[in-house]
């Protein structure tokens, strides 16, 4: 057995000769527009890799982004092609007797008698000039491989879970200010995969102990740790299909128990709630920004005040407050009683200041889709 890691995937993606796999693939199944079509717009997505980083923006020479939804399958492309066009002989020469690759972690079973680890290493390198893997070789007839350990038993392979010599044991505490179900998360995905993996009653036991050392580490209760178990062992043996209720999900920052007086209202709609934990290490960590942007010059909701009765209007604009102080102005100016605000002021005669002395921003708001309940808010 040997494995196989893929050394900086996305970085070293080629685009234009995975474009023409595509192209190719196209091609067999589509007319000749709408193969252009799409790979135009493949193009222009896959050349505005732009980020940022320290408000500054950049762009690298080659590669995909490593946040855009399309690289995954960008990726998946061009390694399947690659497969096909030289991983194949070796599988159907039973050279090799299993393939698989996640990502870019490659797991090798092969004939020891038609061929040596060596040679597999020094084809599989010859993929693409771009693409590098690390190998790793069996040591006692074992190896790793994502989360398991592999071993050869005469006939047959064992497996084991694998945890890294750096694993803590640590999770979120229980005592910290999370929802349950990000403290549950963590438990629920190790007993999860303690029920669904084919381990013997030995290897079952160890693993049930790793989660229960795991749980005190954390102050996680027994009772919570035993229903979870009891949970995950029925959904396991009772498999009958559900029926499935597509949600509409929104998201909650979880501040203290207190939110669910708000998301309790949701429980029998088709409305899903999902939690942001409110850290404290997300305001120690944030970049201050060496020159700060003028109040003026910001979005959000503001009051503006008339400069003869004193009384105020509540707007938002999605622009910067100057622009909409200039808007305001503008329509005084044409008798155009667009807004609240100028309405009043035509309408009474009264006189209007400047920005300095009438205009207020009340909340910084960078979302659009804020503007409206804020707004409402301070109204």
């Amino acid at each position: 057995m040997i494995t196989f890691d893929i050394k900086d995937l996305y970085v070293n993606i080629p685009i234009d000769e995975t474009l023409n796999i595509i192209k190719i693939k196209l091609q067999q199944n589509n007319d000749t527009e709408t193969t252009h079509q799409i790979l135009a717009q493949l193009e222009v997505i896959l050349s505005k890799n732009y980020f940022t980083f320290q408000q500054k923006i950049y762009q690298p020479e080659q590669a995909i982004s490593m946040g855009s939804l399309i690289s995954s399958l960008i990726a998946e492309i061009s390694l399947q092609n690659y497969e096909d066009t030289n991983v194949k002989q070796f599988l159907e020469s039973k050279s090799i007797i299993f393939y698989v690759r996640y990502v870019d972690d490659i797991l090798i079973i092969f004939d020891k008698t038609k061929i040596s680890p060596q040679i597999i290493n020094t084809h599989i390198n010859k993929l693409h000039n771009n693409i590098k893997l690390n190998p790793t070789y069996e040591e006692h007839r074992s190896i790793n491989f994502l989360k398991l350990t592999i071993r050869c038993q005469q006939t047959i392979l064992g497996i084991d879970i694998y945890r890294k010599p750096t694993t803590t044991n640590t999770t979120i505490i229980f005592l910290s200010n999370h929802p349950i179900e990000q403290k549950m998360a963590a438990f629920r995905s190790h007993i999860t995969r303690r029920h669904s993996l084919p381990l013997i009653p030995d290897k079952k036991q160890k693993e049930w102990k790793n989660i229960q050392l795991t749980a005190r580490n954390n102050n996680f209760p027994k009772h919570l740790l035993q229903k979870l178990k009891r949970q995950t062992k029925q959904k396991t043996t009772h498999t009958q299909p559900k029926e499935k209720n597509y949600k509409i999900w929104t998201t909650f920052t979880y501040h203290s128990p207190k939110i669910r007086k708000i998301t309790n209202l949701f429980k029998n709609t088709n409305i899903g709630i999902a939690f942001k934990a409110a850290t404290i290490s997300q305001y120690l960590v944030r970049i201050t920004p060496q020159t700060q942007t003028p109040v003026h010059e910001k979005s959000g909701v503001y009051k503006i005040t008339c400069n003869t009765c004193q009384k105020a209007y509540v707007g938002q604009t999605s622009h910067d407050v100057r622009s909409r102080f200039r808007e305001h102005i503008l329509y005084i100016r044409n008798n155009d009683p667009r807004s609240a605000y100028t309405l009043h002021i035509l309408n009474c005669r009264h006189e209007y200041g400047n920005i300095n002395d009438t205009m207020t921003l009340l909340k910084q708001i960078n979302k659009p889709n804020l503007l409206l309940p804020y707004e409402q808010m301070y109204i």
